[in-house]
């Protein structure tokens, strides 16, 4: 189990390399030397150790080659490490859900997982092929976001928290869909762990299945 989780960081090892190539990379690197991980339990820890270095040892603001090019994420060091502690968070509950023993991902880590994918998977300057139209992600633990979606492409704004500054008794406008859960719940109903469905959803559902469906070039 414990190799077959570890093997996930083949991953984070070529985000290593392509940190390392620096912003002026096109693509993502292959990392130097033998990528695979062993299988041998004290050396697989040292070579897991070793791969989360080489993360570090680069700065957040560091530029850096991203698939996400057209997203509101940056193309930093900084962002790239963002969405693999997600996605690594993601993986864990995998690996729990296999034993028997799934838990919820913290709730910081679920809350800013929502906005990361949101803003890097949801965010895009391809011009939206339907009628435009905002669609709402409300964590039932208080944070919400809207997705605004038109010929401009799509972008993310978070919308205050009620009873937060002094226009706290104003509702913004409706959103044409809505989607809301836990913020765990997003995170996983995102990745596809759980059906999308299995969330709230009020609004215009046709809206989410255009969504799965495009897949502008980022």
């Amino acid at each position: 189990m414990l190799f077959d989780l570890v093997q996930t960081w083949a991953g984070r090892r070529a985000w290593a390399a392509t940190i390392a190539a620096g912003p002026d990379a096109t693509s993502k690197s292959a990392p130097q030397g033998d990528p695979s991980a062993p299988r041998e339990r004290d050396a697989l820890l040292v070579w897991l150790a070793a791969s989360t270095q080489e993360l570090r040892e680069a700065g957040p603001d560091r530029g850096c080659w991203t698939w996400w090019g057209n997203s509101q994420s940056p193309q930093t060091c900084g962002a790239v490490a963002r969405h693999q502690l997600h996605e690594i968070a993601v993986h864990t509950y995998d690996a729990q859900l296999t034993v028997g023993a799934p838990r919820p991902l913290p709730d910081e880590v679920a809350l800013d997982g929502v906005e990361e994918f949101l803003t890097t998977i949801c965010t895009t300057t391809v011009a939206w092929p339907h009628e435009p139209a905002g669609v709402d992600y409300n964590a039932t633990e208080g944070r919400s976001w809207r997705n605004w979606l038109s010929d401009d492409g799509a972008r993310l704004d978070r919308l205050p928290e009620r009873g937060a500054g002094p226009t706290a008794d104003e509702e913004p406008d409706a959103a044409d869909a809505c989607a809301r859960g836990t913020a765990n719940e997003l995170v996983l109903g995102f990745y596809g762990r759980i059906p999308f469905d299995s969330l709230k959803l009020d609004g215009n559902g046709r809206i989410f299945d255009q969504l799965v469906a495009w897949a502008p070039e980022q």
